[in-house]
C-alpha cells in the first residue's frame, strides 16, 4: 500500500513538472542551457556582494569609524581652542573627514536613516563599537556624503564623510555586466541551437509528409553528426520503400495482365458459342451465362487484389473540395445500381488527397452497403483541421465485436460475398492520407463508417 502510494506520488510529481516543462525540443534545449546560467550568475553574485562586499563595507566602516573616534580622542585630550581647530584642519587634509564642533549644541535624533545595501548596519555597528559617544548618521540628505553628528560633553561634532569611503560600488553595474554576459551567451546559445533543431524539424516534416504517402524527396543532411545520419537513413529508407513499391507494382501490374489475357478469351469463346440447334439450348444458355458471370467475377476480384497489393501511391495528391467529391462518387454509385439516398455535406471544406483512391475508398463502402441490400447515405463536414466523412447504411450492420476482424484481408465481414478486401483497402487508403476510420452503429439502423482526414 506504501509503495503504491509512492508511485502514485511520484506520477503526479511528473505529470506536474510535464505540464510546467515547455514541449518544444527548442524550448527545452533552451531551459536546459538558461537554468545552469542563471544559477551560476545567482552564486557569482552571492559569492561576491554576499561574502565580498560585507568584509569590505565592514573595513570601510571600521576605518572611518577608527579615524573619527581618534579625532575626537586627541581633541578631548587637546581641548584648548587652538588646538582643536588644529586637529579639525588636519583631520580634514589627512582623512577626508570634513568635521565641524558647534559648542552648547544637543542632538535630538540618534540612530541612521537606512539605505540599500550593508554599508549602513556597518557603519552603525563600527560607531557603536568604537566611538563611545551617542550619534545621529544621515544618508538622505546628500548622494556623495554621509553626516555623521556626534554628542560630545561640550556640544556637537558633526563629520561629513564622503561616501566613496564607505561604498565599495554600484551593485547594478555587476549584476548588468552579468546579465549582458548572460544574455549574449545565451543568444549565441540561442542561435546554434535553433539551426539545430531547424534540421530536426525538417526530417520529421519530411517523415510525416512521406508517411501520408507524398514524396517529399530526399533531404539535404545537416546539423549536428548525429543528425546528419539520421537524414542519410531516412533517404535510404525512402529509397528503399520506394523501390520496393514501384517493383512490387509492376510485378503485380504484369501478373494481372496475363490472367487477363486468358480470361478474355475464355470470354470470347463462351461468347462464340452456339445458343441454337440443340435440344439442351435453353440449359446450355443458362450455363454460358454462369460462365460469363464466374469470368467476370474473376476478373472483378483480380483488380480488387491488385489495387489491394499495390495501393495508391503513385498518384500525386492535390486540392479537393469535399462536396464536390461526395457528389462524384454518389452519382456513379448510383449508376453502378446502389441505393444512395442523400448526399450531405458542408460547403467550403477542401482537403489534399488523392482523387482516384479517395473515388475507390467511398466507392468500395458504397459497394458493400449494394451488396448487403442497404440503402446508403453520404455526409461530410469539417472539424477544426481535419475533414469528416461519413458513410450510414440502413442494412444488417457489424456486431461491435467484428468490427475490427473487418479490416483484416480476405474477411468477408457478415457475408454477402466479395474478395474480403474492401474495407482493407478503405482504411489503407485513409491511413495513406494520414487519417483514420471508425465503425459505430448508425442512425438508420446499419453500419456508420467515420473516415477522419487531415485538411
Amino acid at each position: 500500500m506504501l509503495r503504491w502510494r509512492g508511485m502514485w506520488s511520484e506520477e503526479r510529481v511528473d505529470r506536474s513538472v510535464r505540464r510546467v516543462l515547455p514541449r518544444s525540443f527548442l524550448a527545452r534545449s533552451l531551459l536546459i542551457l538558461l537554468l545552469p546560467l542563471l544559477v551560476t550568475q545567482g552564486i557569482a553574485l552571492e559569492l561576491f556582494y554576499g561574502n565580498y562586499l560585507r568584509v569590505v563595507s565592514r573595513r570601510f566602516s571600521d576605518s572611518v569609524a577608527s579615524e573619527i573616534a581618534l579625532s575626537l580622542d586627541l581633541m578631548e585630550r587637546y581641548h584648548a581652542r587652538g588646538d582643536r581647530a588644529w586637529l579639525i584642519t588636519t583631520a580634514r587634509n589627512r582623512t577626508q573627514l570634513a568635521m565641524t564642533w558647534r559648542p552648547g549644541q544637543r542632538l535630538t535624533r540618534f540612530g541612521s536613516t537606512h539605505v540599500l545595501g550593508p554599508m549602513d548596519d556597518d557603519l552603525v555597528r563600527a560607531m557603536q563599537e568604537i566611538v563611545a559617544y551617542p550619534f545621529f548618521i544621515d544618508w538622505l540628505r546628500d548622494e556623495h556624503t554621509v553626516f555623521i553628528d556626534i554628542q560630545v560633553p561640550d556640544g556637537v561634532i558633526s563629520v561629513e564623510a564622503p561616501r566613496k569611503r564607505l561604498d565599495v560600488g554600484q551593485i547594478w553595474l555587476f549584476v548588468l555586466w552579468a546579465l549582458s554576459g548572460s544574455i549574449l551567451l545565451f543568444g549565441i546559445a540561442a542561435l546554434f541551437m535553433r539551426n539545430q533543431v531547424r534540421a530536426i524539424r525538417r526530417l520529421a516534416k519530411a517523415a510525416e509528409q512521406f508517411g501520408l504517402g507524398r514524396d517529399p524527396g530526399p533531404i539535404r543532411p545537416e546539423g549536428a553528426q548525429e543528425v546528419r545520419k539520421a537524414a542519410v537513413a531516412f533517404n535510404r529508407m525512402q529509397d528503399r520503400i520506394l523501390r520496393f513499391v514501384s517493383q512490387r507494382t509492376a510485378v503485380l501490374a504484369g501478373v494481372s495482365h496475363d490472367l487477363r489475357t486468358p480470361l478474355t478469351r475464355m470470354r470470347l469463346s463462351l461468347a462464340m458459342l452456339p445458343h441454337t440447334g440443340s435440344l439442351d439450348a435453353t440449359d446450355l444458355r443458362e450455363d454460358i451465362a454462369d460462365m460469363v458471370a464466374d469470368v467476370a467475377e474473376m476478373e472483378r476480384m483480380i483488380e480488387s487484389y491488385l489495387s489491394f497489393a499495390r495501393g495508391e501511391g503513385a498518384e500525386n495528391p492535390v486540392t479537393m473540395d469535399l462536396a464536390a467529391l461526395l457528389d462524384d462518387v454518389a452519382a456513379s454509385a448510383r449508376r453502378a445500381g446502389v441505393a444512395l439516398h442523400a448526399v450531405d455535406c458542408s460547403p467550403g471544406i477542401t482537403l489534399q488527397a488523392r482523387p482516384d483512391a479517395m473515388r475507390r475508398m467511398l466507392s468500395n463502402l458504397a459497394e458493400n452497403a449494394r451488396r448487403h441490400g442497404a440503402g446508403v447515405w453520404l455526409s461530410g463536414r469539417g472539424e477544426r483541421n481535419t475533414a469528416v466523412i461519413e458513410v450510414d447504411d440502413d442494412g444488417p450492420g457489424i456486431p461491435a465485436d467484428r468490427r475490427e476482424d473487418v479490416f483484416r484481408a480476405f474477411s468477408s465481414g457478415t457475408g454477402g460475398g466479395g474478395t474480403g478486401l474492401g474495407l482493407t483497402i478503405v482504411r489503407d487508403i485513409a491511413r495513406a492520407h494520414g487519417g483514420e476510420i471508425r465503425l459505430e452503429s448508425s442512425r438508420m439502423g446499419g453500419l456508420n463508417v467515420k473516415i477522419t482526414l487531415p485538411r
